[in-house]
């Protein structure tokens, strides 16, 4: 497992060397983007980005889970969570299966 990290930093080095504009306006496009897909998860939305994957927003309900420390029941609250599902384009590229698509740095 490497250490490496993608950030936003990143992300928005990347939009500025591929498409052209200053750093202001690509961390700008950056944290739009990111706004938009939160805002559109929060609202219970799925965001679907091709050959990427799926977010999607989960009900889960209550149930009883148990403290490892002592084996006594404690109820878990229900609540909304987060699941992503990769596309099987992403799933070929971690697997070795097809070549990885072209990077921009």
């Amino acid at each position: 497992m490497t250490t490496d990290t993608l950030t936003r930093a990143d992300l928005t080095e990347a939009v500025f060397r591929a498409v052209g504009l200053s750093r202001h306006e690509s961390a700008q496009m950056v944290e739009d983007i990111l706004e938009e897909i939160c805002a559109a998860l929060a609202r219970g939305e799925t965001v679907k980005l091709s050959s990427f994957g799926t977010f999607a927003v989960r009900q889960k309900s209550q149930r009883v889970g148990r403290n490892p420390k002592t084996g006594d029941e404690v109820p878990i609250a229900p609540r909304r969570v987060l699941v992503f599902r990769p596309s099987h384009v992403l799933r070929a590229v971690i697997n070795g299966e097809t070549p990885r698509p072209e990077t921009v740095a």
